[in-house]
């Protein structure tokens, strides 16, 4: 590695993160995919049905990807940047995209889909997704699992509580599922080995996901990403566990 380490965060600190395309860390940091393929199989799904939801879609990256839209296709976002790039990349393909807050009601009737996807939600209301389902409609969706890169969350904010640590589990998905009305038909989970090649990489995914360490700033852990430079330059990668889950429900 030739850049110095003001080089790489001046460089990641600058660079947008909106949207939810992360094209800029090829070279930079990988992460194993999940074995499901889940652009593949909400595909498949998208294939067959006649009204999707595509909720928290991001800017729309995912649902784009989809070799085929239902004849009515529809995407809610929250954050503003988002939904004007989502607006802009699905309109096109024939999908609406809806503004929403994320939080419950979600702005359709009863029953109005045969078919809800989401990529990593940040929450799930399972009893608004079981009553905008059909009856026989179904719900897919890879989500976040848990303690998902602790290991740099960790570095950055110490050991946390087991509550936290735990926070997201697929078996916790599936009884708030079932308890919503939903029978759950596929239930699997995986963790991932992800590696950051420079400390920009690091700056860019903590800038880009809020969540992890909430509130990140360059001038906040500078001393402690000067650190984790050394580190990095000394073992070539800082290494961490993606976790990873795909859930699907059927409401009856």
């Amino acid at each position: 590695m030739t850049r110095s380490f003001e080089e790489l965060v001046a460089e990641a600190d600058a660079v947008s993160v909106e949207g939810w395309d992360f094209s800029w860390l090829e070279g930079r940091a990988t992460e194993e995919r999940p074995s499901w393929g889940y652009q593949r199989a909400m595909s498949e799904r998208l294939a067959r049905a006649s009204a999707a939801l595509d909720i928290q879609t991001g800017g729309g990256e995912v649902l784009a990807g989809a070799a085929k839209l239902p004849p009515v296709m529809v995407a809610t976002e929250s954050w503003a940047p988002n939904v004007a790039k989502a607006t802009a990349l699905l309109h096109p393909l024939g999908a609406v995209v809806v503004a929403d807050a994320d939080e419950p009601p979600l702005p359709f009737g009863d029953a109005a889909f045969d078919l809800v996807t989401s990529r990593h939600p940040v929450t799930v209301w399972w009893e608004e997704i079981a009553r905008v389902l059909r009856p026989g409609g179904t719900y897919f969706s890879q989500q976040v699992g848990p303690a998902s890169v602790f290991e740099l969350v960790e570095y950055f904010l110490g050991p946390q509580p087991e509550r936290v640590r735990r926070a997201r589990h697929p078996e916790d998905a599936r009884r708030a599922a079932e308890a919503a009305g939903l029978e759950v038909v596929d239930l699997r989970a995986e963790s991932l080995r992800t590696e950051f090649f420079d400390i920009g990489a690091v700056i860019y995914f903590l800038r880009k996901v809020v969540w992890m360490v909430p509130g990140f700033t360059v001038e906040q852990y500078r001393e402690r990403l000067r650190e984790l430079d050394g580190l990095i330059r000394r073992e070539g990668a800082f290494v961490a566990h993606t976790t990873r889950f795909l859930i699907e429900a059927r409401r009856g």
